[in-house]
């Protein structure tokens, strides 16, 4: 995340260990640490080559891949700036604060390196249903449940379209600080409750009205073969591209499942399903 002095992010120094349990790391170059299996990768504002060395001379681990690479490049070479949906204008933390557009409500949104920042089609294709559904579908939804939250944005979304309760849950570390952050930001901390979770294990409470997954195909298959995943109520499905959907489509309850709405951009896919009736009010488009 940026922390003083930094407010924007430019380059990128990246260090991967080959090891996760590191030491709290208080430095103010730091922009977070990223815990993926067994490795631990950290995001510097500049090189600390010296300082990384130390450290893994200390806890005996050892660097295995660093790289030095612009913000930009990170996040797919898209420059990462404010962008508007029909009710929403999402803006990075360090563009200054415009009016809106008649209506619009605001979201400010530090993406630091965390996937979410809302320039992946999945993400925009997440928001955009998420707009039909809370604003044109007719439906109640007051509970909705984002399962790999990112930088938490579509729960903000949630909560600034009217949600009255939001649980937000990522198995990343760095990405629970960094949603924890940004719902801070937007003073949803009333609503919006971010909690690590790995979806791998034991299922977390799916007792709620909207469901939002945007995951890998390997993630999804997991969900769809646990009976405890499916309730009633209405699911956000997405994070796949059209060679994976025979093999999602075969592993859906197809006796409680109907599909409502289907929506593509890029390469990407998005299915809006209804489990066992789904909540009250319209059926969708």
């Amino acid at each position: 995340m940026l922390r003083h002095p930094y407010t924007e992010y430019d380059r990128l120094h990246v260090y991967y260990l080959d090891r996760r349990d590191l030491p709290l790391i208080d430095d103010p170059d730091l922009i977070g640490v990223w815990i993926e299996d067994d490795t631990a990768i950290l995001f510097f504002h500049t090189p600390k080559d010296e300082f990384v060395h130390c450290l893994c001379r200390d806890i005996g681990a050892t660097i295995v891949y660093q790289a030095d690479l612009g913000y930009h490049d990170w996040e797919a070479g898209v420059a990462i700036t404010s962008f508007t949906t029909k009710a929403l204008r999402i803006r990075p933390v360090w563009e200054p604060q415009v009016v809106s557009p008649s209506g619009s409500l605001e979201i400010v949104l530090d993406p630091s390196v965390i996937f979410g920042s809302g320039f992946h089609a999945t993400t925009r294709l997440c928001l955009e249903t998420l707009e039909l559904l809370l604003l044109e579908s007719g439906m109640e939804i007051n509970s909705v449940l984002d399962l790999g939250t990112g930088t938490g944005l579509l729960a903000i979304a949630a909560a600034k379209l009217g949600v009255s309760r939001v649980t937000a849950l990522d198995n990343n570390p760095l990405a629970v600080q960094v949603a924890r952050h940004n719902v801070a930001l937007n003073d949803c901390r009333d609503v919006v409750d971010v909690q690590p979770c790995d979806l791998m294990g034991d299922l977390p409470d799916m007792n709620y009205d909207l469901i939002i997954t945007n995951l890998y195909k390997g993630l999804l298959m997991r969900l769809f073969d646990d009976e405890g995943f499916w309730h009633r109520g209405v699911y956000i499905i997405s994070g796949f591209i059209p060679g994976m959907e025979p093999d999602l489509l075969a592993a859906l309850p197809a006796e409680s499942i109907k599909m409502l709405h289907r929506a593509n951009a890029e390469q990407w896919r998005l299915w809006l399903l209804q489990f066992g009736g789904g909540v009250e009010g319209g059926q969708g488009s």
